[in-house]
């Protein structure tokens, strides 16, 4: 039995349990019904059922997914700006976004293209997503994740805050 001070009141029959509570102007809330033997807390059944719900709420975790670009490194330049566009929209969104650069048979020669077009992407969002790190060639692919930055903590807001404070009349 714990008190409505948060005290342990030790081992209580369930009427002076009951009892007790009714003294108080509070309800006997059972905590843990499969402990033995069972805890009962002194309490406001409301504020104890709140609480509850508040715990549930903090638990959920958040989901975040991880959405997929795919480009060439022959990709014409309006459908480099089509791509970042979308990925803006993830990254927007909250989601993260995997940028792959597919290589074909003797575009494999040539990473160097693929990376400029990769780099190209990456400064483009780079006020609303940062990569976790530089662009990794597996096999025919090189792929970079990038993750969405939070939110008002873009670039450019970090920029216009220190433009503004630069500039006092």
């Amino acid at each position: 039995m714990i008190g409505a001070d948060g005290q342990a009141l030790g081992v209580l029959d369930s009427r002076d349990a009951l009892e007790a509570a009714r003294d108080a102007s509070l309800d006997l809330v059972l905590v843990a019904d499969k402990a033995d033997p069972p805890v009962a807390k002194i309490t406001d059944f409301g504020k104890h059922k709140y609480e509850q719900s508040k715990l549930k709420k903090d638990k959920k975790p958040k989901v975040q997914n991880v959405k997929g670009i795919k480009i060439s490194p022959n990709i014409a330049v309006h459908d480099a700006a089509v791509m970042s566009r979308r990925a803006r929209e993830f990254l927007t969104q909250g989601d993260k976004v995997r940028l792959v650069c597919r290589f074909r048979q003797r575009e494999l020669a040539h990473q160097d293209v693929g990376l400029k077009k990769l780099a190209a992407m990456i400064e483009e969002l780079d006020d609303v997503g940062k990569p976790d790190r530089d662009p990794v060639l597996n096999g025919r692919e090189m792929v970079v994740v990038l993750n969405p930055r939070p939110p008002g903590k873009t670039k450019n807001a970090q920029a216009e805050d220190k433009q503004d404070g630069g500039e006092e009349v």
